[in-house]
């Protein structure tokens, strides 16, 4: 479902930063109700599809419950293998740090959010971000993440039934330069040995998502990290698919925008 929010035609339509592709840039919210509260959000689309449109439906989500939204279209592979799309987006969260007063006003915490194949990249410019501390994160959305290259949990057996290859092993064959770059944290943070100064996380998956096992498998790991971990399962969402080609009206909006709402408002440490 679309935000009711239309984007602002105060920002441009394209992003260009130093070392780094042009990125399409779309800002939406309404500063009256986002209460400081700024969000990059990197769309689904496996990797290698995707962009502004098909994101869409969780930028309009995230705006709804409470803050201005910043999404971009992120280098795709197979053009941009691992790391382009990481160190892109890492750039990118650098911007939107630099501008937060501008886009959210004076004090506004940065969040990062990201879906299906975004959801990945989210975590891992999370870690980025940690490692090369800066800039500061309030707070990590992950719905539906792809996170697990070897697509062999049950949930995703239970989604893809007798099907031997399904777009998701195909978008992490894209994406990844070869086998090797699994065992980078970056590229697969699922796999990462040191999970501990992420910032605290809420992860959604749907009962119904092909991704749910891998999800919940993360925010588990996240936990015994000592990180501040929120999880949600929504019941029949159709996710990752849906959020692509929302049904109108999206029966798991409200819900989704509650646990947005909930996880802005949490307490947490602020920036410094």
């Amino acid at each position: 479902m679309p935000s009711s929010i239309r984007p602002s035609s105060a920002w441009p339509d394209r992003l260009e930063l130093p070392g780094q592709p042009p990125m399409r840039l779309r800002v939406q919210g309404d500063r009256r109700t986002a209460m400081g509260r700024v969000v990059l959000h990197l769309h689904g689309g496996a990797y290698t599809s995707g962009g502004l449109d098909s994101g869409a439906c969780l930028a309009g989500l995230l705006a709804d419950a409470g803050a201005m939204v910043v999404s971009i279209a992120y280098p795709l592979a197979p053009e941009h293998r691992f790391p382009d799309a990481v160190e892109a987006g890492h750039a990118a969260l650098e911007w939107v740090h630099a501008n937060r007063t501008r886009i959210a006003g004076a004090k506004a915490r940065v969040f990062l959010a990201g879906e299906e194949a975004g959801g990945n990249l989210a975590a891992a410019i999370a870690l980025m971000a940690r490692d090369r501390a800066a800039p500061p994160l309030a707070g990590l959305v992950l719905v539906t993440p792809m996170l697990d290259p070897c697509t062999a949990t049950a949930s995703q057996r239970e989604a893809a039934g007798e099907q031997v290859q399904c777009r998701f092993a195909e978008g992490w064959k894209q994406y990844l330069r070869s086998p090797r770059d699994a065992e980078h944290p970056y590229a697969v943070p699922a796999y990462a040995q040191r999970l501990a100064g992420l910032p605290p996380t809420l992860v959604l998956a749907g009962e119904d998502d092909p991704m749910r096992d891998e999800a919940m498998a993360f925010a588990g790991r996240l936990q015994q990290a000592g990180v501040s971990v929120h999880t949600g399962l929504i019941p029949a969402t159709g996710w990752p698919a849906s959020l692509e080609r929302p049904p109108e009206p999206c029966p798991c909006a409200v819900a989704v925008q509650e646990q947005f709402a909930r996880f802005y408002a949490a307490p947490v440490p602020q920036p410094s």
